[in-house]
């Protein structure tokens, strides 16, 4: 168990495809999506987790995280109890200075969509902003990936 400090921003242009080391295919879904606790399977290329996050705090930068490593098989089993939407997508990893950044390339109803995310060790943690780095999006539910399986980016007006 632990606490995620995380920030979260759009994304400008596609320069952080040239910097990235290294790129991942995720396929995920939702058992809960509750606003109180999330319940996530998560299959990222060859292997798969569940996640269960608890409810963020006011700025939407800390919220409780636990996750135990599964099988595949036992990932695809569980996502065919998902909740309505699953998501797809690519996530590269661009390390800037001390830190990595996940920049994920949404797929399927989400396509078009894309966001950056950084794990920090406190909230008020300094860090350098790349130039593709686009305005801040912390705590915006909509953004949420578990939000997103229930309202597609393609949907919003």
């Amino acid at each position: 168990m632990s606490l995620e400090i995380e920030r979260k921003f759009l994304v400008k242009n596609d320069s952080y495809k040239s910097e990235s080391f290294q790129k991942s295919y995720i396929k995920q879904g939702f058992l809960n999506s509750n606003k109180e606790r999330t319940v996530r399977i998560r299959i990222i290329d060859k292997n798969a987790f569940i996640t269960v996050k608890g409810k963020s705090n006011k700025a939407g930068t800390i919220r409780f995280e636990w996750e135990k490593e599964i099988s595949v098989n036992e990932a695809q089993e569980l996502l065919l109890l998902a909740e309505k939407t699953i998501i797809e997508k690519h996530r590269f990893f661009v390390k800037i200075d001390q830190h990595v950044f996940e920049v994920d390339e949404f797929l399927g109803d989400n396509f078009g969509l894309i966001v950056a995310e950084i794990e920090l060790i406190s909230e008020d943690e300094t860090f350098n902003k790349p130039l593709w780095l686009g305005g801040e999006v912390t705590g915006d539910v909509k953004y949420y990936n578990s939000s997103l399986s229930k309202k597609s980016f393609n949907l919003w007006t």
